[in-house]
């Protein structure tokens, strides 16, 4: 079981990710179970609601899971960077990433599926770390992070966004 990560692990900011991941839970097993989640979520969301958007300049439902999709794969990124080697990664602004998409012209189905191929494939990585590799750690966005950081991170980001798309959308 991969340990939770220390305050001095990640930014402020991070916080939000890292605390949505409960206490003593083991953070593979809860990426692999919100793998499912938000899988079984999106390919059975009804096509009339992928175009919603709970206010004016809020992301719609495909552009939210084109986001959970982007950090997952930055944070990811990021990760397997880390724990190779001691290395400095540029920022990510999430809005750029999801305004220079048009994600609202796919299908929530094809969406869906990107999201199940990618957590896939972070899981593959993310198993196959080793002790010293989850507590390596680089900076990104001018911030310090461990590899079990960004983990964590990548766990509680998209139960973040599952509860907003629960309290807000659906």
């Amino acid at each position: 079981m991969i340990a939770r990560p220390q305050l001095n692990e990640y930014p402020v900011f991070a916080s939000t990710y890292v605390n949505m991941v409960p206490e003593g839970a083991d953070v593979m097993q809860l990426l692999t179970d919100s793998l499912t989640e938000t899988y079984e979520l999106f390919s059975t969301l009804p096509d009339e609601k992928a175009l919603f958007a709970y206010a004016e300049g809020k992301w719609t439902v495909k552009e939210v899971l084109g986001h959970i999709i982007d950090t997952e794969r930055v944070f990811a990124f990021r990760a397997f960077c880390f724990s190779r080697e001691q290395i400095t990664l540029p920022g990510f602004d999430q809005d750029t990433y999801v305004n220079n998409t048009d994600y609202n012209s796919r299908s929530l189905q094809d969406l869906a599926e990107e999201f199940k191929v990618t957590r896939l494939s972070n899981l593959y990585v993310f198993r196959n770390f080793t002790e010293e590799q989850i507590n390596r750690n680089g900076t990104a966005s001018g911030n310090y992070l461990t590899v079990r950081a960004l983990i964590y991170m990548t766990a509680g980001h998209v139960l973040h966004h599952l509860q907003i798309l629960k309290e807000r959308y659906l």
